[in-house]
């Protein structure tokens, strides 16, 4: 059982996926702070210094307006929609930065496809059977 099990650890689809979870999560990571960091500060200076992070809807009567959403949250239930659109826009860089690789790995594999593949070598019997043939071709009739 061991062994078989060391089998199926090791087999190659399961490191790749294995490897392939542990990129993602760097890489969501280092998207999530492209977002939070970089593109909403930006957009919040376009749109008059705006901080979507911090737009939500009370729920409760419990909740004093014109706090930050973190404090909110604490006193009661509230709708975070400017949570919402920084995930959603997380998740649209995401998908957009997966598309571009996706797409050039698509065009690296059709390049490969168009490569002529190597010529079989010919024997050399039939190399020189040619040979005769095509000196007998040119040669003039009698």
């Amino acid at each position: 059982m061991l062994e078989e099990f060391k089998k199926f650890a090791l087999r190659g689809n399961v490191v790749d996926l294995a490897v392939g979870v542990i990129i993602g999560a760097a890489f969501g990571a280092i998207v999530t702070s492209a977002v939070q960091d970089v593109f909403m500060p930006m957009i919040g200076a376009v749109t008059g210094g705006l901080d979507f992070s911090n737009y939500y809807i009370p729920l409760s009567s419990k909740v004093q307006t014109g706090l930050a959403y973190a404090e909110a949250k604490k006193q009661g239930a509230v709708l975070g929609y400017g949570q919402f659109i920084t995930v959603a826009l997380n998740f649209m860089i995401v998908a957009f930065v997966l598309f571009l690789v996706i797409r050039a790995m698509n065009k690296l594999q059709t390049r490969e496809e168009k490569k002529p593949e190597a010529v079989a070598e010919v024997p050399a019997d039939v190399r020189i059977l040619g040979e005769i043939r095509d000196l007998l071709a040119v040669r003039p009739r009698v």
